[in-house]
């Protein structure tokens, strides 16, 4: 403690020694407890600094791990959602198709010009005479040869009205 001193006589010059004897202990003391904190920590400190990183690494872990399944879960609806989508598209363009198919040939048809199923009609009808053709063309010269022995007169030439050049 602090005392307040006086002019006086000698003997209280005494007393003031004692006084910056303890203002010197205490200061001693004070850096001696710091110094001791800090040694303290210094030792504890690795201890604590290792446990703060097994912590870490334990935190980062768990974190990882979630950020995986959300990463994961996201990619599965996103595939999910394309696939989707993509089916539906893909209904869209056929029956888009169908309605420019449709309307296409409705316009051709307007225009005279024969579907492929007309065509393919005519083609089987052809088919059909040709074979009824045949049939009828080869009755009568087996017939025909029979009655004369086998000779038959040559078939007239048809002309086709094309002058040849």
């Amino acid at each position: 403690m602090v005392r307040k001193t006086s002019k006086s006589t000698g003997t209280e010059r005494d007393t003031s020694v004692p006084l910056s004897g303890t203002v010197k202990e205490s200061a001693q003391q004070i850096w001696l407890a710091g110094l001791g904190a800090f040694a303290k920590a210094q030792e504890e400190g690795g201890k604590v600094f290792d446990s703060l990183v097994k912590e870490g690494m334990s935190i980062q872990r768990k974190t990882q791990s979630a950020a995986e399944e959300k990463i994961s879960e996201a990619t599965s609806r996103m595939a999910t959602m394309a696939t989707d989508i993509s089916s539906k598209a893909s209904g869209q363009w056929d029956k888009l198709e169908n309605i420019f198919e449709d309307r296409v040939s409705k316009a051709l048809n307007k225009l005279g010009v024969p579907s492929a199923k007309d065509i393919e009609g005519l083609a089987a009808r052809i088919d059909e005479l040709n074979r009824n053709v045949a049939k009828l063309g080869a009755k009568p010269r087996t017939a025909a040869r029979s009655a004369t022995g086998g000779a038959t007169k040559p078939a007239a030439k048809r002309s086709t009205g094309r002058k040849a050049t």
